[in-house]
């Protein structure tokens, strides 16, 4: 351990001297320019290009100058206070649970009102290979990101160069001309930055944004005229993301209607012509929502996640120890449970008993004892 922190020592030496180097001269290294994409396959046809992840790996001596330049930067962004109070994304103490409580809970205050809620999730296309260089280094400038630093970051931004890697196969360098570096640092916070205004755009809807997750929603009284405030509302966003070169997926793009009200079968909702499919329930931040927050569904995904868990487990847990069980439990069911389990647990006790039942059986299981015995001790030995 001696040995390995004293490398390090020496390393972290001539690095900060390269880092400031570099941000005095305003420059980022151009050896530090290149990505290597991987492809990986997920599921179909092998010979589509649209079923296959580009995975982007970037030099590890560029991450190292991207965490210093990121703390300054998270410095000056802190102290002006200049990312909107309705970005959760990439942000010190702000989370998808905190995003999901602020929507959920103006929606349960708008139903408590007896008044609708219309929400509109939008889809956008590969939103952060299209970001647009020169309009984001004009938001940075407007920020007071301005001087050495705002030349560091144009320098890091232009005559980037990525290749692909496919099994033996490489192709040739080609230039990147927009985007943020996938798997960067500094990649979600200049994102978070280049989306931020558009929470001003309208003064009449609530947004929640959450990198490229964003939610617009708007509570009223009278469905049909909500309806036309959020298609006027939404139009108008809609040429934000036109001006910020930024595509929205009109097509993935969908709307509910909340609310204990009699709702309408007959409501229609379009933006620039197009319209937009209502549904009954979507997937936010990875928890199911729907249009009466009953959480069925979501509790359902959920169960039927950690039943194909407990097949796995139920082979292996002869084979063995306690404490390997009690790390699967950790990496495979209890991840569910607790993800965002302040938005969505606070439910009626019918509903969410089939969960309490599987993590019982659960940890039963992973203590291999008989599928009658109690749980309470076992719940408080896990803790342990």
């Amino acid at each position: 351990m001696v040995i390995i922190k004293k490398t390090l020592d020496c390393i972290s030496i001539p690095l900060c001297y390269i880092f400031n180097l570099s941000l005095q001269s305003g420059v980022f290294p151009d050896r530090m320019k290149v990505a290597k994409v991987i492809p990986l396959y997920k599921s179909g046809d092998k010979h589509s290009f649209n079923n296959y992840r580009p995975v982007s790996l970037l030099s590890q001596f560029s991450k190292v100058l991207e965490k210093l330049f990121a703390q300054r930067l998270d410095s000056f962004i802190e102290k002006y206070q200049l990312i909107n109070e309705n970005q959760f994304g990439f942000s010190k103490n702000r989370s998808t649970a905190l995003a999901l409580l602020t929507f959920i809970d103006d929606i349960s205050s708008a139903t408590h009102n007896n008044k609708y809620t219309v929400g509109v999730f939008v889809n956008l296309k590969k939103a952060f290979d299209t970001l647009h260089h020169s309009i984001l280094i004009s938001k940075l400038y407007n920020y007071g990101v301005r001087g050495v630093a705002l030349n560091w970051l144009r320098s890091y931004l232009e005559n980037r160069l990525q290749y692909v890697h496919y099994l033996s196969n490489t192709s040739e360098r080609l230039k990147i001309v927009c985007g943020v570096p996938q798997g960067s640092i500094l990649g979600p916070k200049l994102f978070n930055l280049y989306i931020n205004d558009i929470c001003d755009v309208s003064k009449r809807l609530n947004s929640i944004l959450f990198a490229d997750d964003t939610n617009f929603y708007c509570s009223g009284e009278n469905l049909k005229d909500l309806v036309e405030i959020m298609t006027s509302e939404m139009l108008r966003l809609k040429k934000w993301f036109d001006v910020n070169k930024l595509s929205l997926n009109l097509t993935k793009t969908k709307f509910m209607i909340f609310g204990n009200r009699v709702k309408e079968d007959e409501v229609i909702m379009s933006i620039d012509g197009e319209l937009i499919e209502r549904v009954t329930e979507f997937r936010f931040l990875v928890v199911i929502v729907d249009e009466n927050l009953t959480w069925k569904s979501h509790i359902e995904y959920i169960r039927k996640k950690m039943v194909k868990s407990i097949y796995i487990l139920g082979n292996v847990r002869d084979l063995l120890d306690y404490k390997t069980m009690r790390i699967i439990y950790f990496s495979l069911f209890f991840s569910y449970f607790s993800y965002c389990v302040e938005v969505w647990g606070n439910t009626y006790e019918n509903t969410i008993k089939p969960l309490n039942l599987l993590q019982k059986k659960v940890i039963r299981m992973s203590h291999n004892v008989k599928y009658r015995e109690h749980t309470n001790k076992l719940f408080i030995k896990h803790k342990d």
